[in-house]
């Protein structure tokens, strides 16, 4: 099963609206995926389960997926988790 293990980027954290982004994205892989911290793994679609993680800035995370379309799907979620979304405006 491939996995990614990425630091997560917003300065806030994984937050409501990081995390709602990353759960769509998750959503619409062909593919389901799972994001574990700290030994405990949920299901990527689930936006309670995914803010109940706890993740904070520069913690990491680790992405897993099994499937065609296993590793585009991790990319693409791994990029979302990297990137800073308080630094980009709201909307």
């Amino acid at each position: 099963m491939p996995e990614r293990t990425v630091t997560i980027g917003s300065r806030s954290g994984l937050h409501a609206r990081p995390a709602t982004a990353f759960v769509r994205a998750a959503a619409e892989q062909a593919v389901p995926v799972t994001i574990s911290r700290e030994g405990r793994t949920v299901d990527a679609r689930s936006l309670l389960s995914v803010l109940a993680l706890g993740a904070g800035h520069g913690d990491s995370v680790t992405l897993a997926a099994e499937g065609e379309g296993a590793e585009e799907a991790l990319d693409a979620l791994a990029a979302l988790l990297t990137r800073d979304h308080d630094a980009e405006p709201a909307g």
